[in-house]
């Protein structure tokens, strides 16, 4: 009998949330981590028959990352046939140019790495440990952006922890063969984040009437039907044979 576990982190709002939520009605089990609960998505797993597992944990703090890996991990059941890491958990970080990042920024930038990069690296690590010796089909999943593959004035840290997260992607394609990992740019969605670019000092990002123009022309994409997609995505049979790829390239 098939049974799939799913992972999420950043499943409080936006794409996490929609992730998190389409999850709920198609696997057998689901473990969510963010910094909070969400009744609705417990409910809504009740409902569909899925044990939804919640761990509130702030992945910009190595303590937590570690002591949140240590509990998932310690207690995974490894009794199913599919597992799946999605992570989504990540922040812009502080904007601004290189005459902006020069002082008393050297902790937002460590969190924005925490975050972004160090949380992914270890709980994937983690997660491969695993259930590599389960023989099971093992997908991860990691929202990465435009932005690590494409520079952008003023986002210098966001740019490299994107970088970085795609990077890594691939180092971790070739150590463990038996999973399948992609690094996926979602492009832009109508988020929380998004309002906080459009409100962006114009010293700080230049770039900021781009994204002005793309909220007012209605063309953010929405993030339940983002998170459809995705996940229509994650199922493909030839997932992860593209490590660093883009949502938009498909319909």
């Amino acid at each position: 009998m098939s049974k799939t576990i799913a992972i999420v982190t950043g499943s409080s709002r936006g794409l996490g949330a929609a992730l998190a939520s389409q999850l709920a009605t198609q696997v057998e089990q689901l473990i969510t981590v963010a910094r909070t609960d969400n009744r609705q998505l417990h409910e809504l797993a009740r409902q569909h028959g899925c044990h939804h597992i919640h761990y509130e944990a702030d992945l910009a703090d190595p303590a937590q990352i570690d002591l949140t890996s240590r509990d998932i991990f310690s207690q995974l059941d490894l009794s199913a046939t599919q597992y799946i890491l999605v992570n989504n958990a990540g922040t812009l970080g502080p904007v601004g140019q290189y005459n902006s990042l020069g002082h008393n920024k050297a902790q937002d930038i460590a969190r924005a790495f925490n975050l972004n990069v160090n949380s992914v690296i270890v709980l994937t690590s983690a997660f491969l440990t695993a259930t590599r010796p389960t023989g099971a089909d093992i997908r991860i999943l990691n929202i990465s952006s435009g932005a690590g593959r494409s520079p952008t004035a003023g986002w210098g840290v966001y740019c490299a922890t994107k970088s970085a997260l795609d990077m890594y992607t691939r180092v971790a394609k070739q150590e463990a063969p038996h999973a399948k990992l992609v690094s996926l740019a979602p492009g832009v969605i109508d988020t929380t984040m998004q309002k906080q670019i459009r409100e962006l000092d114009l010293n700080d990002f230049p770039n900021r009437a781009r994204f002005t123009q793309l909220h007012d022309k209605g063309e953010l994409s929405n993030p339940e039907q983002l998170a459809h997609k995705i996940l229509n995505y994650l199922h493909r049979d030839d997932f992860g044979q593209t490590e660093i790829d883009d949502i938009r390239h498909y319909s």
